[in-house]
């Protein structure tokens, strides 16, 4: 019997194809890359045409030797990494490292790690696409010229230890673009005003608003005006209109629109994100299934989905739901350019395998994104919600004020999935009216209002930036947002992205000397070229040839004309015990650390304790931020060991008003720490 070898990436994949073939499939993982460019020098050969020095990536000599001597014992090499352009460029490495060139292989690609994917796609290898691989070594090539050519000169700069990327460096300006509009917003004042009527003796009253005038009311005495000319007014029903609203099912995720909602509704980072769907993808162990891959390939710009998990999800529905309840046309998704379309969008492997069938076998994260993927595939085969609409004017002399009702008549989707931004609100109904009734109005309320600046940036709405102006692709958004916000360029509370000083000061030099870098445009158009070079139109190294000699130049210039730029550290109150000086914060591999600033005639570090404006309930003195071993926040007192006062939830200053303990944050609420007691607050919003 002939032996084959088969090599993916990782041991928990490996684990799960191992499940599909036979006795005579060996199964390894590489963990990864196996060769790289060096990380001491540019690894690029700029006088023969660019062409790169790979070598063996550190620590990855034993995994490559014990490789070699499996594939020396196979008859044929499979070679199974993840089916995009890094896969296949992993797979290219593997083919010269392993020395393949006279050993029968071959390159084999699935979406979704089933048996039959798996084994349909061991009928169908092929050779290494070197257009692929192409496409790959140009982008490596590109980013590696604008981090080891423009990092330098932010070191001389600005300080070292900072980094410049080709699309990390376009996504920071567009977070520094948003930031200025912000900061140069102007808000203006507009008026609002409602009308209360008595609605036939039920407890809420109809409230409606007055409908939209040729003019936008600016001030209170031009809505004073207005009152007075609604004095005694009769206020009559003009028209009642009844119409239907349907509302499509969704698209099942991409990469970008899971990011998306796993963020608004789930509250995760798109790197938590990613790595729970990479677990999905690969591989859980599932009672009563052994280790199956949950879901299909996570990185994707596609919204199609393979015939075979059309049909299985329209049976799935008919059983579970009804015949009505299937959909009937198909859900076109939006094309065009930007996308590759080269995977199915992100679906359950098996749709028949709900997320309350797997739960016991998933941990709690887990769970919540695999209910999110399985409730959106399901619901994005289904028919539309369909919702009976009522409007309704009312008029009173010149002005008119409007309201609306809506109820839903059929579920379609929405039985499944409703996402996290479109809940429904029904309005109060007013089925008894006619036109022409007159309306016995309560009160009229008017309300002061400002416009709003722009929203800063999320992760998820940076993600759909990106994805919209076409800059990245899906398996860089979430490396990208953990690169800044490691670099500290920007930094996230509540959700919301905001850029530091230093990244203002990166940003700065980015646009003044690197300006194509760090433009839109110029960025979304290499994006193009790159997928030139996958479909085989353009060869890989004029992309590079083209771009390097502008980059050289730019380079060159900023070193000279460029002036240094001072970035303070940030004083604290903390004292040096060595030597006096108010100590300042630094920032290490894991994290801040209070330094004293006398370095090196004095080396004093301590610890960073970040303070919550909270006092220890034991000893009165200041709550912080503290970290276990593992890297789980809690929250204890300054004085530990002294006072051992910890808590996982974030403690309030409030003191409970039934037995005076302390309260922790849950939400939107205040919650007794006693579990005896109980007392809860909620917080107004």
């Amino acid at each position: 019997m002939p032996r084959y070898l088969v090599i993916v990436e990782s041991p928990a994949k490996a684990k799960t194809i191992k499940k599909f073939l036979g006795s005579n499939y060996e199964v390894v993982a590489s963990n990864g890359h196996v060769r790289d460019l060096p990380k001491s020098q540019l690894g690029i050969d700029i006088e023969h045409d660019f062409e790169p020095k790979y070598i063996t990536i550190r620590g990855k000599g034993d995994l490559l030797a014990k490789l070699r001597k499996e594939a020396k014992k196979a008859d044929k090499v499979f070679l199974a990494t993840d089916p995009d352009r890094e896969g296949e460029a992993i797979s290219w490495h593997l083919y010269n490292s392993l020395k393949l060139e006279d050993k029968p292989s071959s390159r084999i690609t699935f979406n979704e790690i089933t048996k039959n994917a798996v084994k349909s796609s061991i009928k169908q290898a092929r050779k290494i696409d070197m257009d692929l691989v192409d496409a790959q070594q140009a982008r490596r090539i590109l980013d590696r010229m604008v981090g080891y050519m423009i990092s330098p000169l932010l070191w001389e700069k600005i300080k070292r230890g900072l980094s410049a990327g080709r699309v990390q460096s376009v996504a920071l300006r567009i977070i520094c673009d948003r930031e200025e509009e912000i900061n140069s917003f102007v808000p203006e004042e507009y008026w609002n005003l409602e009308a209360e009527f008595q609605n036939n003796g039920k407890k809420k009253p109809l409230v409606a608003k007055l409908g939209s005038s040729k003019r936008v009311i600016r001030s209170e005495a031009e809505m004073n005006e207005i009152l007075a000319k609604l004095k005694d007014a009769e206020f009559i029903v003009d028209e009642i209109k009844k119409s239907e609203r349907i509302r499509k099912a969704p698209l099942p995720f991409t990469t970008s629109t899971l990011q998306q909602e796993a963020a608004k509704a789930l509250n995760f980072s798109t790197k938590k994100t990613m790595q729970l769907a990479q677990q999905l993808y690969e591989g859980v162990d599932v009672k009563g299934h052994g280790t199956i891959g949950l879901i299909t390939y996570l990185r994707t710009d596609s919204v199609r989905i393979s015939d075979e998990a059309d049909r299985a999800a329209k049976g799935f529905i008919q059983e579970s739901y009804g015949e009505e309840f299937v959909a009937k046309a198909e859900n076109q998704g939006r094309t065009g350019k930007k996308i590759q379309d080269a995977h199915e969008a992100i679906r359950p492997t098996y749709v028949e395998l709900t997320p309350a069938t797997v739960k016991e076998s998933l941990g709690r994260d887990q769970y919540r994104l695999y209910q999110l993927i399985w409730k959106r595939f399901t619901a994005s085969r289904m028919q539309p919600a369909v919702y009976e609409t009522t409007s309704l004017k009312i008029k009173a002399k010149e002005f008119k004020f409007v309201t609306s009702t809506s109820n839903l008549v059929f579920e379609g989707f929405m039985k499944v999935y409703t996402p996290e931004e479109e809940q429904e609100e029904n309005g109060v109904a007013f089925e008894s009216l006619k036109e022409g009734d007159k309306l016995s109005l309560l009160e009229l309320n008017k309300s002061q209002h400002f416009t709003q600046p722009p929203a800063h940036y999320t992760e998820a709405s940076l993600v759909k930036t990106l994805e919209e102006l076409g800059i990245g692709r899906p398996s860089t958004y979430s490396p990208t947002i953990t690169t800044i916000l490691a670099r500290r360029y920007v930094i996230k509370e509540n959700k919301n992205l905001y850029v530091t000083e230093l990244g203002e000061a990166v940003n700065n030099v980015m646009k003044c000397a690197f300006p194509s870098i760090v433009d839109v445009n110029f960025t979304a158009n290499l994006e193009s070229l790159l997928d030139c070079v996958e479909d085989g139109t353009v060869y890989w190294k004029t992309v590079i040839r083209n771009f390097f000699p502008d980059l050289n130049e730019a380079v060159s210039n900023a070193h000279t004309e460029l002036e240094k730029i001072e970035i303070a550290d940030e004083v604290t109150e903390e004292i040096c015990e060595l030597c006096g000086r108010n100590m300042v914060i630094k920032y290490g591999p894991h994290g801040k650390f209070l330094a004293c600033p006398g370095f090196p005639d004095c080396k004093n570090t301590k610890p960073y304790l970040e303070k919550i404006g909270v006092s220890c309930p034991v000893c009165g003195s200041d709550v912080v931020i503290r970290k276990t071993k593992k890297g789980r926040r809690y929250y204890g007192c300054i004085n530990n060991p002294e006072c051992e006062f910890m808590t996982w939830q974030k403690p309030s200053n409030t003191r409970c008003e039934k037995c005076g303990g302390y309260m922790v944050e849950k939400g939107s609420k205040l919650v007794c720490d006693d579990k005896s007691c109980g007392h809860v607050i909620t917080l107004d919003k």
